[in-house]
């Protein structure tokens, strides 16, 4: 009898110990599945996090593409208005200036002389603005001439190509003028050098005094 519960005691030892055996292995199967499933996961997210990268700088390459072809785009712009180094257009210098004073009196109580100046230069320049014009009388005044009320426009000769502005004044037909002129000094808009011209043959003298006559902003002939 003895012999026979020291068996079974030993039969249920052994089978304890089986189960115990079993339990661990089960325990570790799903320690390391779940391991896996967990660095599966990382890995996945990692790849997530690596494509999303990649795609923010393909798009930040994009938009920096896009920047520099603003930039292009302005370099243009600025090219097409003359605005670059090199590419802007300078007043027109009195040396490459030829200039000239005519009568244009359109009738013979308006008093009118044309101020041609053609541009003789390389490069096109701007004569944009007011010319400054004195008057040179016989008893050696030469007295300043007021501008006009219009609007200086834009005047922009090629070489070749002219510019114009007018002197415009009332003739005067009673021969009690105190007006005596004999040359008109001329400087270009936005110049510094003065011209001499003499005053045109045939113009009618002018009412009152210079005072009255006015100067007009410069033009194209086209």
């Amino acid at each position: 009898m003895k012999y026979t519960r020291i068996a079974a005691l030993a039969a249920l030892g052994v089978a304890a110990t089986l189960s115990l055996t079993v339990c661990d292995s089960d325990d570790s199967g799903m320690d390391s599945s779940s391991k896996s499933s967990s660095s599966s996961s990382s890995s996945s997210s990692d790849g997530d996090s690596k494509s999303e990268g990649g795609s923010g700088s393909d798009g930040s390459e994009a938009g920096n593409a896009k920047s520099g072809s603003g930039k292009g785009t302005d370099a243009r712009a600025n090219a097409a208005n003359g605005t670059e180094t090199g590419g802007k257009v300078t007043f027109c210098k009195t040396e490459d200036l030829a200039i000239d004073a005519t009568d244009a009196a359109p009738d013979v109580d308006s008093g009118r002389i044309d101020i041609i100046m053609i541009n003789r230069g390389s490069t096109t320049c701007s004569a944009t603005g007011f010319a400054g014009v004195d008057i040179k009388d016989a008893d050696n005044t030469s007295p300043p001439i007021e501008r006009g009320h219009a609007q200086p426009r834009v005047t922009i000769p090629k070489p070749g190509d002219a510019a114009v502005f007018n002197l415009a004044y009332d003739i005067d037909h009673t021969g009690d003028s105190p007006a005596s002129p004999t040359d008109i000094e001329v400087t270009p808009p936005n110049e510094t050098h003065t011209v001499s011209l003499k005053w045109p043959a045939g113009a009618g003298e002018s009412k009152g005094a210079y005072p009255d006559v006015e100067v007009d902003p410069t033009h194209t002939t086209k």
